[in-house]
């Protein structure tokens, strides 16, 4: 029996277009729709007002926001729904808009415009303005708006750590960026020193998280690149969070030696990516994400755990342990020197 079912175009245009959504939703965030409606306007006429917009773009962009789902309309009022109010109102602590000024930066943006090239020679044809830079602004964005997002892996992290409470212990915190993987760290143990290592620019981001959540005096600070600068020695742990994914195998294991060399006897490296499955097609969000690094780096990657593992391996490190964070797509290897 033939399939009923009719063969449209629907598809291939929703892709092509689908940078029509991720624009409007970067408008909303730009011009705080959501947390103009929390504020209690509801109409078109009074949104555009407190956004200082137009009527008419504000109307149009409060049908698209309803149409994606992140707004309902009745009666020609707008309110915000679970999803919006949660993470799109400025209002919640849980907000995540300033993660747009990071994901759509014109230096990711330019990536994928070039991406066709990217393909051709197997990496990033910006390189030299893309995200190894340590002078781009890029970096301060993700410090920035990123860390809410990051938070619910930062948690799971400290408690996953495995030490007594009341353990003093000496923790590593490689391209800590806004430092809250260290900081959870710090508040499930009072015993804890973190050390941040980052670009100097990107550690005052850090700094100020350290304050706002109470460890500023067991947060200390090493500028500089991760490859270069001394890490000092006898850590217990290793933070190694979404890092190894924009470097090629040999420099990644090139860092793993370096941060052997600078960890205890007994102590552990706990490595946060996205982690796709062997066939490297899912889950969906961690396989999509090598496009990301072809588009951004010369020669990153997502790595299997089949990868990471080795690379592991090469570099003195065992039982290297591979735990998923649901829900979020990224994933944690635990490892033992």
């Amino acid at each position: 029996m033939q399939n009923s079912t009719p063969v449209t175009p629907e598809s291939i245009f929703q892709i092509m277009t689908a940078y029509h959504h991720s624009a409007a939703m970067k408008a909303a965030v730009e011009l705080e729709i959501f947390t103009k409606i929390a504020e209690g306007n509801s109409t078109f006429e009074t949104i555009s007002k407190a956004c200082n917009a137009s009527e008419r773009g504000i109307r149009t962009l409060c049908d698209v926001m309803t149409v994606l789902g992140f707004l309902t309309k009745e009666n020609g009022q707008y309110s915000l729904n679970e999803i919006s109010a949660t993470f799109l109102s400025r209002q919640s602590p849980a907000y995540l808009g300033d993660a747009a000024y990071f994901l759509m930066s014109p230096t990711q943006m330019r990536g994928f415009e070039t991406l066709t090239d990217a393909v051709r020679q197997g990496g990033s044809t910006i390189s030299e303005e893309g995200s190894l830079d340590p002078e781009s602004p890029m970096w301060v964005k993700f410090a920035k708006g990123m860390m809410p997002m990051m938070f619910p892996s930062a948690q799971q992290m400290a408690e996953r750590l495995g030490f007594e409470a009341n353990r003093k212990l000496k923790i590593l915190d490689i391209a800590a960026g806004h430092g809250i993987f260290g900081i959870m760290m710090a508040q499930k143990y009072p015993n804890a020193e973190i050390y941040a290592v980052d670009w100097a620019n990107v550690l005052e981001v850090a700094k100020e998280n350290a304050q706002k959540f109470g460890v500023a005096d067991r947060h200390h600070l090493i500028e500089g690149s991760a490859f270069e600068v001394e890490y000092g020695e006898g850590y217990d742990v290793v933070l190694l969070t979404n890092f190894l994914h924009h470097f090629d195998k040999q420099t990644c294991e090139n860092l793993l030696r370096k941060i052997h060399k600078a960890l205890a006897d007994g102590g552990k490296v706990l490595t946060l990516e996205f982690v796709p499955n062997e066939d490297r097609i899912s889950p969906p969000l961690e396989a999509m994400f090598s496009l990301v690094m072809l588009a951004a780096t010369p020669a990153g990657d997502a790595y299997t755990f089949s990868e990471l593992r080795e690379m592991f391996e090469n570099t003195g490190f065992s039982q290297n342990e591979h735990i998923p964070l649901t829900p979020m797509p990224q994933h944690l290897i635990v490892s033992m020197k």
